[in-house]
């Protein structure tokens, strides 16, 4: 029996397609924390403490991670962890690591670690760079993120 000549060319378009969307899978919706969907690991492997410490996203090693909040998170030394351990919530991204315009519409969007913004002693993480500088979008987050995160969880 043969096989049609376009069957190859299509599976390779069809798989394609089918891995073209899972490099860009979004965090489910289950999920508190933003984390790479491929691996677990929240912030996508950078250091949450860095961003206060140096200012700055720093990736974290593999060898210096803990686990807390449903995700792995990764610190760039020792140090670091030992500081997150001691007070997670704190160094943990605002609203999981989700968009902070996007909450405020009620909508779990997650935020990319390389924007990002600290108000407030607080880690914020943005999908753009316009939504990094609306404070406003803070606010309106702070009131839509409790019935958001509700939804997170119990879905």
């Amino acid at each position: 029996m043969r096989t049609p000549r376009l069957f190859g060319p299509l599976l390779g378009i069809a798989c394609a397609g089918l891995l073209a969307g899972a490099a860009q899978a979004t965090p489910g919706l289950t999920e508190r924390v933003v984390s790479d969907p491929a691996s677990g690991i929240a912030l996508y492997g950078y250091d949450p403490v860095a961003y206060f410490t140096d200012g700055r996203p720093v990736q974290g090693r593999r060898d210096i991670e803990v686990e807390w909040g449903g995700a792995a998170w990764r610190f760039e030394s020792e140090a670091n962890r030992a500081a997150f351990l001691s007070k997670p919530e704190a160094y943990a991204p605002r609203y999981g690591g989700y968009d902070p315009r996007a909450v405020a519409r009620g909508v779990a969007a997650a935020g990319h670690p390389l924007l990002f913004r600290i108000s407030g002693d607080r880690l914020y993480l943005f999908r753009s760079p316009e939504d990094r500088d609306a404070a406003a979008n803070l606010r309106e987050a702070d009131a839509a993120w409790p019935k958001l995160r509700r939804q997170l969880i119990e879905n």
